[in-house]
């Protein structure tokens, strides 16, 4: 890959292999991460020469999902990649009010730069602002807070595209078969994230007339609850060709509620980018035929981002002097054709 530099001389190394969302320079003289580390190890670090020494802050959610938990460990991957940078990271929480006060602990320890992944976005947006106001920039990762005036930058996954997406593989590949049906197994219904994708999945499959979605059945982004309502779907939909399920992590109960059933009538395609998911994908002796990626590896760029912020940096391969306002990753699919590409992004 060649070298791309900015006016201000930075290399920025992004999640550009799991979501193509910026130009990375190849100048990391580290070797790459063995196959057990974050994807985000995997990727060139940014600027290798040290700069001005930068703590950056780290909240998160609690780490109750593999998806969440790879978050975590690619920033903390991302971060030991630096010796200018020193990571000051939460223990995570689910409960707003407990992750507010890890978060005002950060402010008060005067950290340069927060990166914060809310558990609820409009329930920590006044906490961002109060940080913002104490002269901290924020970047807010993936779940965004309510206004624009509480974050200095926000980089996230594409929840519409991943529906989109997935729409338009499963209706390619139905595209000569008349009458075809499909089903969804959505996330937790009462997240705004879980609407954008089943609105780009119905909005894809506007492109198919001789495509039909006759069932939904939304889970809990669990193992349990993926493998309780795929049963469901199974016995009420005698016939489908083809199942969009939101989320990997549930997609392993899904799966086994198929395997169960005996059935293998049809093609799956999953979300975000499990290991499993890639396994059994490369594996091909089953009905998972891809998945659409919402990347991890984007908390290695917001740490990135936030180390540029912190050495008020740019992009290399941009013109500007600043970082952009907002980021969104490409949700890319993955099926048999690129699997190898992506398998050392697969989270646990």
């Amino acid at each position: 890959m060649p070298e791309i530099t900015s006016r201000r001389g930075l290399l920025f190394g992004a999640a550009a292999v799991s979501a193509g969302a910026l130009i990375t320079g190849c100048t990391s003289n580290e070797p790459s991460g063995s196959k057990d580390e974050p994807a985000g190890n995997n990727q060139p670090a940014a600027d290798d020469k040290p700069g001005k020494q930068v703590t950056i802050g780290f909240a998160g959610p609690q780490a109750d999902h593999g998806w969440l938990n790879a978050i975590n460990d690619n920033a903390k991957s991302r971060a030991e990649k630096y010796s200018d940078v020193t990571l000051e990271i939460t223990e995570g929480s689910n409960d707003t009010a407990q992750q507010i006060g890890q978060i005002e602990t950060l402010i008060n320890k005067k950290v340069d730069v927060l990166v914060v992944l809310p558990a609820d976005g409009k329930a920590l947006t006044q906490v961002g602002l109060k940080a913002m106001r104490a002269g901290i920039p924020v970047v807010n990762l993936d779940r965004i807070f309510n206004t624009p005036q509480a974050y200095r930058c926000w980089i996230g996954g594409d929840n519409y595209g991943m529906g989109l997406n997935a729409g338009h593989y499963i209706g390619e590949k139905l595209k000569g078969k008349s009458g075809a049906r499909v089903i969804e197994l959505a996330g937790l219904d009462n997240l705004e994230l879980t609407k954008q994708r089943t609105q780009g999945f119905d909005d894809a499959l506007k492109n198919y007339p001789n495509i039909k979605k006759v069932a939904r059945q939304a889970a809990e982004f669990t193992v349990e609850s993926g493998q309780a309502k795929m049963a469901q779907l199974l016995q009420a939909q005698s016939k489908f060709d083809a199942l969009w399920n939101h989320d990997d992590d549930q997609g392993v109960g899904a799966l086994r509620a198929i395997e169960q059933a005996g059935r293998d009538d049809f093609l799956m395609v999953g979300g975000a980018g499990a290991l499993s998911a890639f396994q059994a994908i490369k594996q091909d002796d089953g009905v998972l035929k891809a998945t659409v990626l919402y990347p991890p590896t984007m908390a290695a760029s917001a740490i990135d981002l936030a180390r540029a912020l912190g050495q008020s940096k740019g992009i290399g391969g941009l013109a500007e002097f600043e970082i952009p306002s907002s980021l969104t990753l490409y949700s890319a699919v993955v099926d048999k054709t690129n699997v190898d590409q992506y398998m050392s992004t697969g989270f646990k």
